[in-house]
Parts: structure tokens; sequence; C-alpha cells
């Protein structure tokens, strides 16, 4: 697929802080993610009275940070793929960047052409609650046990029926999702929790993190994930722990659509 934009359809990737939006999608107040990558667009194109349409690969919410968010539109002008990367970043927030433009075919769609999503939670143990990463990681105080919350991760794998972990707002048109593969890791002071699956339902990654967490701090046992996953009622799940430390990493498609799936900002996360 050739980098120069044609008219038509083109897919942006962007990155992004949360912590200052109401999430991505648009709203009336204007502060959401979208809202300011369509305002650039308008400012870039130079048609500041027509809104510029942007279909996601997957909505965030408030305070979740984006890597690799997946975008397309069609596009009323015709720009070099390096025009529309540079032109947008100078009517964007500085914590808000387009990081690569691709001309793709007129049916590719950002989200149903996906074969799958990632996520990424950092969590901090620690006595003392962050500082310099505020915002940008979770927090625990409690001592944690990495092979218990492995241990109650693998009865999550698959395709069932989260309703256990979805949010009362989720718009989601069926609960059954498959969870393709959960991985948990330390580095030093800080846990990373990694999701890779066909899709996610609202608050779905928090609300099982929150409930990995009580596991991993001895106040639950493993199997109880088994439990709360079978009851299919929110109420059975740990409370929806804060945005804090969320990441989504991006959705990843067919090689033949040659949208890029790795940012350098995966390489400065724990």
């Amino acid at each position: 697929m050739p980098d120069a934009a044609r008219p038509g359809r083109i897919a942006l990737g962007l990155s992004y802080r949360g912590g200052a939006y109401q999430g991505w999608q648009s709203q009336p107040g204007g502060r959401t993610v979208q809202d300011h990558l369509e305002a650039a667009l308008a400012a870039f194109t130079a048609q500041p009275r027509e809104r510029i349409v942007t279909l996601c690969a997957g909505r965030t919410d408030a305070g979740v940070h984006g890597i690799n968010q997946v975008v397309h539109l069609d596009a009323p002008v015709v720009r070099e793929a390096f025009s529309w990367v540079r032109g947008c970043n100078r009517f964007l927030p500085a914590d808000i960047a387009v990081q690569w433009c691709r001309a793709v075919a007129p049916a590719f769609h950002a989200r149903n052409s996906a074969r799958g999503r990632r996520y990424r939670f950092i969590v901090l143990q620690s006595p003392v609650r962050p500082s310099i990463e505020q915002g940008m990681a979770g927090w625990v105080y409690r001592p944690l046990d990495g092979d218990a919350m492995r241990d109650a991760a693998v009865r999550l794998l698959g395709t069932h029926d989260f309703s256990s972990f979805r949010s009362a707002e989720c718009q989601a048109a069926s609960p059954v999702k498959t969870l393709r593969a959960l991985s948990i890791d330390r580095r030093g002071a800080y846990w990373r929790f990694d999701f890779d699956g066909s899709a996610f339902l609202h608050h779905m990654v928090r609300n099982i993190v929150g409930s990995l967490l009580l596991i991993g701090s001895g106040r639950r046992p493993p199997a109880w994930m088994a439990e709360v996953l079978a009851a299919r009622r929110r109420a059975a799940a740990a409370p929806t722990f804060p945005a804090d430390g969320l990441y989504f990493l991006g959705p990843y498609y067919d090689a033949a659509h040659g949208i890029p799936d790795h940012n350098p900002a995966l390489d400065w996360l724990p």
C-alpha cells in the first residue's frame, strides 16, 4: 500500500495521554480526543465548517491512554502521508500526536476490520502512592502474589460471557467475547497486565484487574475468578479499578492492510 494519501479513505495512528480528556468519543463539551483530532483535521484541510468524521478501532474512557489508536476517515483533500502527520500535529495539543498515515482500501474500517485488540495495565506496588508516574500507573500498597493472579487469569481465557466484568453503561450488542491471552509480569516495583482479545466490553479490563488484585493480595483465592465469571453479574466481581495505568496498545489487522502495530512508546512502558 503506498504511503501517499490519495483521494479516498486513509488511516491514522494516534498516541495520547488520556488524563486531560473525557475519553475518546465526541461529547458536547469538546473535551475528548476525537473532538481535538477532528478540529485539527478541519484546520489542516482548511474546512472549518464541515466536520471530518473519524471512526476509531476502540473507544477509550476518561483517563485511559492510547499508544496506537487507529482511526479512519474519508479524506476531503489530497495530501502526502507525511503532510497529514505533520499538518494535524500542528493543531493538536502536546499530549495528542498523529504517529503515521496510510492510504487504505475503501472497505477498510478501523473497528470492523480489526482481528483483535491489546491493552496493558501498569500497576505500582509500593507503600507510598506514585508521584512522578501519577496518572500513568495504578497503585496498590499490599504485596501481590503473581502466581495466584496468573492461576486466576487462566480461568478467563477463551470465549465466555463476560457480564460480570461489564459496566452498566456498556453498549455492546453481546457480552460474549474471546480473551486470547492475559499475561502478568513484574518489573521491579511495577506489575504489567497484558490483555489480547477479540474485543472488550466497557470497563472490562479495569474490572478484571480489580478482581485479580483482590486475589493477588490474598483476599480471594484464585478459584474465585471462575465463580465470578460463571455468575454473569457485575456485583459478583471486584469494584472497578481506577483508569490510571491503563493503555490501549491498539488493534491488529490482516497484514494486507499495511497498518503499523508498533509505536516507540511501547519501548518506554514498563
